[in-house]
């Protein structure tokens, strides 16, 4: 609930200052879209902070004296890579559904327009999201993509804004220390995004005597 209420008031934030992030897009009415479109997917995704467990989990049968669930959990620490065409509805909408999962992201900044993403940090930063939960850098991707994908407390990285080249490294890369490539369209708005920025858990509890 608290996770869902912070996106809340990030999406409050970002929509108070719209008219400085239109103009940081480049203005006009499709920067203007962008910034709608990223203020909804920050509600929408608030919206499912606390119905994941009912959606994703599930009650297993199983034929014995048990019960068995399986159960949705952070992954962990997720960088993602910001696609460059919209650099920030392409952030928000890789950021959104990895926060609202409860994971830690290291987010990788548009390279040809990085001042949308990085003015970003400060809507989350006043929005009462936790100090080192979400941190987004700036720089050329052909430094940082390969640190990334070969850093040992780094859990997933998601490709979305990386080109087939770039995924074809960071494959290699993370197979060396068994790390998750996600790759999901980004345009895709959907509760299993947020699960793939998830593992799943399953537990067994015995019924009572």
């Amino acid at each position: 609930m608290n996770r869902g209420q912070i996106l809340y008031r990030a999406a409050e934030m970002l929509d108070g200052r719209a008219a400085q992030f239109v103009e940081l897009l480049g203005g006009g009415a499709r920067s203007r879209r962008e910034l709608d479109r990223s203020v909804e997917t920050l509600v929408w995704h608030a919206g499912w902070t606390d119905k994941l467990s009912q959606v994703i989990g599930t009650v297993n049968p199983v034929a014995g004296p048990y019960f068995n669930f399986t159960l949705p959990e952070p992954t962990g620490v997720v960088a993602i890579v910001s696609p460059e065409e919209t650099p920030l509805l392409g952030l928000v909408r890789r950021v959104a559904p990895a926060l609202c999962a409860g994971n830690v992201i290291v987010a990788l900044a548009a390279e040809s327009r990085p001042v949308a993403a990085l003015t970003f940090a400060e809507v989350l930063a006043t929005s009462d999201v936790p100090a080192g939960v979400v941190n987004i850098v700036s720089g050329q991707r052909k430094e940082l993509i390969p640190g990334l994908a070969s850093h040992m407390d780094v859990n997933a990285i998601d490709v979305a804004g990386c080109t087939a080249e770039e995924i074809k490294a960071v494959e290699e890369a993370a197979a060396g220390n068994v790390k998750r490539v996600i790759k999901v369209a980004e345009d895709e708005l959907s509760p299993y995004l947020i699960a793939a920025f998830m593992e799943m858990k399953t537990v067994w509890h015995p019924i009572g005597v």
